[in-house]
């Protein structure tokens, strides 16, 4: 999750992703508590694949890092059975809130990633992870920076997803996961590919840096994370499928 405008509204929307997203079907509003992400490109970005890829009726599908269950909530809209996970106590009460405002049943779980679902295999994951580098050695535990401080190179969260996805799908499941090319999406590449899946990269956009990111830019140009002096960074959407 790239960190842009979080206003303490209680209910907010995605923004516009532009022409590279085109007319892609958007998550509803949500409502979410302070410190939770608020939907925006990249949630958009995923929303997109996910229609495309043909998410629907008959799909078991999770939502990692569901936040305020935005794609949790489209999923459903488009017919899937869904089950969400967030570590975040305010995310999962959010997403909860969300389910039972939108009258959808969508299943929501906390826990770390998919050691809430011991042995659970499902036809599709999607996930928005935290995937922006950040100082220091340690994950926060509190406070809206959760949602997106990923460590020293932004995979803290990827990397375990990356290992762990193959395991959690069914053959000819589906992995759809966006990311920043501030983390390296080669990386995930790289590793899904040696998961043993079928890897491409299906969606690219670039964007503004969000305050956070432009606040860290020299930071990120000192790592060698950032190729130009321009404040912006790409975004994609990694498709993973098991054979």
């Amino acid at each position: 999750m790239t960190p842009e405008a979080l206003p303490d509204a209680a209910v907010t929307a995605p923004a516009a992703v532009g022409a590279a997203v085109g007319a892609a079907p958007r998550p509803g509003r949500v409502v979410r508590l302070p410190g939770v992400y608020r939907p925006q490109t990249d949630t958009l970005l995923l929303a997109l694949a996910m229609r495309r890829e043909g998410i629907g009726p008959g799909t078991d599908l999770l939502d990692l890092c569901t936040g305020t269950g935005a794609l949790a909530l489209h999923a459903a809209r488009l017919g899937a059975r869904v089950t969400a996970v967030d570590i975040s106590r305010r995310a999962v009460a959010s997403a909860r809130l969300n389910t039972a405002l939108a009258r959808l049943p969508v299943t929501v779980r906390r826990g770390d990633l998919l050691r809430a679902l011991p042995g659970r295999t499902f036809d599709a994951v999607v996930s928005n992870p935290p995937y922006v580098p950040a100082p220091g050695l340690t994950l926060p535990r509190y406070g809206p920076g959760r949602s997106w401080d990923a460590g020293l190179d932004g995979r803290v969260v990827l990397d375990r997803i990356c290992d762990d996805a193959s395991a959690a799908l069914r053959p000819g499941g589906l992995l759809l996961l966006v990311q920043s090319e501030l983390s390296r999406p080669e990386e995930t590449v790289g590793r899904l590919s040696a998961a043993g899946l079928d890897v491409r990269v299906t969606d690219r956009v670039t964007i503004p840096f969000g305050p956070v990111t432009r606040r860290r830019a020299a930071w990120l140009r000192d790592r060698g994370l950032l190729r130009d002096r321009l404040e912006r960074e790409e975004l994609v959407v990694i498709r993973g499928r098991k054979e």
